[in-house]
């Protein structure tokens, strides 16, 4: 029997890309054939799978949606569309766009799948991870909750995904052993809020505890964490990341802006004081750690005074590794019902480009500092010169690269494989190294 080609887009976070193997696992266990991403999409079905997070990703996704739409008098018979948008928008965009044969909502896998003829059966319980990974074989992302509680003024995710739900620990341990044994040695641990976990399951932070579990599982080369936010953190987590050599010196924290008066209208339930105090525990506890931040710069009451301050917090703290966006108001978010969008995109888009350019500063001084050290990176792709490798201070597709030069004197590199390099030279985000 032929396979019914399914074309699947993903668009957004690592959090919706989760959601995409998951639902690929289960439509081709049952005879689909799946097309991520397709550059040349031909599918008979397509699904659509959204990111409704802040305005240019909406467009995104809109634009998405009605260019697969085009494809409904040329060989496309059915056009599904799930994720953030379908989730938050999904009465709207019915009548917007009709060319969508059915929208659902963010994890109604089984709805999407009882419209398909080949009908497939739910997993179970013990085995709901399971998933067909689109990322290179040597790493894959590991979701450990959904949700989150913290509803800061900007953000709309808590009214997408709703409120904070962790994965049973044993669960995840068990997705960590089937990564292992299917070649993975890289995890990158994912959530809207990391330093939640355990929270509503355990009635208690467990998060240094699950990574302590996850480091003893054989073959797993690096475990690197993204997304805990300030408030609350767990600071055992910091023990466990000192003594574990698999868990990365890195730890991407959103820390959005450094004034009190920012910080209060954000809603992000701490003070400059305790969020300096805990910038410095976390170095000194794990030396050598790479922080990743984000920072927002437009905030509805910013003023000038708030973001020069932000421009000197940022020259003092250093971090290793930072991006920023600008704000943009998100529908039935704390600041679009509270307070006025008055600073103009102009103002925005130009603070914006003087912290980046800071930080560019910031990162060519740290990064020519790693010329003539020694560093272990990962190889991910290679290239007519070069080998594309990271290391542990630098997380796929969004960090810095490392340039391995190709020298026929000396063994030839294997994709997902450990080396120790030798930095040659530097540039502001990329690194360029020898075996």
């Amino acid at each position: 029997m032929r396979k019914e080609t399914i074309d699947i887009v993903t668009l957004g976070c690592s959090k919706n890309l989760v959601d995409t193997e998951r639902l690929m696992f289960r439509l081709e266990a049952s005879g689909y054939k799946c097309e991520h991403n397709p550059a040349s999409p031909k599918g008979e079905v397509a699904v659509i799978n959204t990111c409704g997070f802040i305005g240019d990703a909406k467009e995104e996704s809109i634009n998405t949606i009605l260019a697969f739409a085009q494809r409904k008098n040329s060989g496309l018979r059915k056009l599904y569309v799930m994720g953030c948008l379908s989730e938050r928008y999904r009465d709207e965009l019915k009548k917007e766009i009709p060319e969508v044969d059915a929208w659902f909502g963010k994890f109604d896998y089984d709805g999407l799948l009882n419209l398909l003829p080949r009908k497939t059966q739910a997993l179970p319980a013990s085995e709901c991870y399971r998933r067909k990974l689109t990322t290179p074989r040597h790493y894959a992302y590991l979701k450990i909750s959904e949700g989150c509680n913290r509803m800061c003024s900007y953000c709309a995710i808590p009214l997408i995904t709703k409120r904070h739900v962790s994965r049973p620990m044993e669960e995840i341990e068990a997705e960590v052993r089937w990564m292992a044994e299917n070649g993975v040695k890289e995890i990158n641990v994912i959530a809207q809020d990391l330093s939640s976990y355990g929270t509503d399951l355990y009635h208690a932070h467990k998060l240094p505890e699950l990574v302590e579990r996850m480091a003893a599982v054989k073959g797993i080369g690096w475990i690197r964490l993204h997304y805990a936010y300030p408030t609350d953190f767990p600071d055992g987590l910091l023990d466990v990341m000192a003594r574990n050599s698999n868990v990365c010196k890195y730890l991407d924290i959103a820390l959005q802006h450094c004034t009190d008066n920012m910080l209060a209208k954000m809603r992000r339930h701490i003070t400059r004081d305790e969020q300096d105090r805990l910038i410095r525990r976390i170095r000194e506890k794990v030396p050598g750690i790479c922080l990743r931040t984000t920072l927002m710069v437009g905030h509805p009451g910013e003023t000038e005074e708030d973001f020069e301050e932000l421009l000197r917090w940022v020259r003092e703290m250093r971090f290793e590794r930072m991006g920023a966006f600008t704000y943009s108001e998100e529908d039935g978010t704390y600041a679009q019902l509270h307070y006025k969008d008055d600073i103009p995109q102009q103002v925005k888009e130009e603070r914006l480009a003087r912290l980046m350019a800071v930080q560019e500063e910031i990162s060519y001084e740290m990064m020519q500092a790693k010329a003539g050290t020694q560093a272990r990176v990962i190889i991910d792709s290679e290239e007519p010169e070069y080998y594309i490798g990271r290391t542990e201070h630098d997380s796929p597709e969004v960090d810095c690269e490392v340039l391995v030069k190709k020298d026929p004197a000396k063994p030839k590199c294997s994709i997902g494989e450990f080396y120790d390099v030798t930095i040659t030279r530097a540039e502001a985000f990329d690194l360029y190294a020898e075996l």
